[in-house]
């Protein structure tokens, strides 16, 4: 994208009152966010759900030398922005209706990665937590996923430094821009992460450390992985914001179980006993439910039976197979707005079934 494109998309995602699914709904019609502010300045927005306060806002926006300090303080400091006409927009982000227009980044990770975890808890980690954290991601560990966390007290930061002991690239998705890095005693790991994975964040590098900013940071945790883990919570706080906003997703997540006294396992145990996480009490959980392993149970008999009888599940993936030819895991769970552990499992029956054939990277097709 060029500097002149990038300086009215910036301006866009600092307008009052416009969010990001209305600044995309825009960004849709015009096609630009130079064609949005050239519209509104000429009376000429009519577009669904875009009011006039949203409207007003657009014309009355005159921070633009704000947008160029920004512009030369990326360049200065070699931040990447990435945009949603971008094609290395993380496309898990992408599905999700309320991801950012465009966000900074520091770093060395493919952010589409075929296999990308966050990992989310309680700031007030307990040594269960960090045992359960060094375990889970030792057995992960072979499986070279991308660890997503946010960089906080706690669990986040036993996750990115579990990461880095194993060799796996982490990312750190921050609440701040990129001036500073809050809390500054992670400093250290945060430059140790750029060298193998990398950090992310929506804010200019003037905003300031605010908490709603934290939890707004939290979408994009849940919305860049196909699964968010939660080790240790509450019964609020924000990774269970996260797990809710990744449920939104139709995202898979994952609790690690307490016992009922621990104030920090009534999270978890909450978000299981309402059925919104699925239970791990181990890492090979995880491994399964997202069909990690590259052990799969191959059919005896090639041969399509075309007389077997499909769940109602089974023909929405075989019609789907029939019209895309062959499909990624992913992109069939995401074109099914269905959890990819559901879909994996699915998968797997249809297979036992002589089907569908799995092909190398979780490509699917019909036999």
């Amino acid at each position: 994208m060029n500097t002149d494109s990038l300086y009215y998309l910036l301006a866009l995602q600092k307008v009052k009152n416009i969010g990001d699914i209305s600044a995309k709904k825009l960004l849709r019609h015009f096609g630009s966010a130079k064609a949005i502010f050239e519209a509104a300045k000429n009376n000429s927005i009519d577009v669904q759900d875009i009011g006039l306060v949203m409207i007003q806002s657009l014309k009355q926006f005159d921070d633009w030398q704000r947008v160029s300090d920004e512009l030369e303080y990326i360049d200065q400091n070699n931040i990447k922005i990435v945009s949603i006409f971008d094609d290395d927009y993380p496309y898990r982000l992408q599905h999700a209706p309320d991801g950012p227009i465009l966000f900074f980044y520091q770093g060395n990770t493919d952010l589409n990665g075929s296999k990308m975890l966050s990992i989310v808890g309680t700031r007030n980690i307990t040594p269960y937590g960090k045992r359960i954290v060094a375990e889970f991601l030792e057995v992960l560990a072979p499986y070279k996923p991308v660890i997503v966390s946010g960089l906080a007290y706690g669990v986040d930061i036993e996750a990115h430094l579990n990461a880095l002991k194993h060799d796996l690239p982490t990312i750190g998705v921050l609440g701040h821009g990129f001036q500073r890095i809050y809390p500054s005693i992670h400093q250290k790991i945060a430059r140790q992460m750029l060298d193998n994975g990398g950090l992310i964040s929506e804010f200019w590098h003037t905003d300031a450390v605010d908490r709603n900013n934290f939890l707004k940071r939290n979408r994009i945790i849940a919305g860049i992985s196909e699964a968010t883990l939660v080790i240790e919570s509450g019964e609020k706080g924000g990774a269970l914001v996260t797990a809710d906003i990744a449920n939104s997703y139709n995202r898979d997540v994952f609790a690690v179980p307490g016992r009922l006294s621990d104030m920090f396992s009534k999270g978890c145990n909450n978000l299981i006993k309402n059925n919104k996480a699925a239970l791990v009490t181990d890492a090979h959980d995880i491994i399964e439910l997202l069909q990690w392993s590259e052990d799969k149970i191959k059919p005896d008999n090639p041969q399509l039976n075309l007389f077997v009888d499909l769940t109602d599940d089974e023909q929405l993936i075989f019609d789907l197979l029939q019209t895309e030819a062959k499909l990624s895991l992913d992109e069939i769970a995401v074109k099914l707005q269905m959890p990819i552990s559901k879909t994996a499992q699915i998968l797997l029956q249809m297979e036992l079934k002589n089907i569908i054939s799995s092909l190398p990277g979780k490509m699917y097709e019909l036999l």
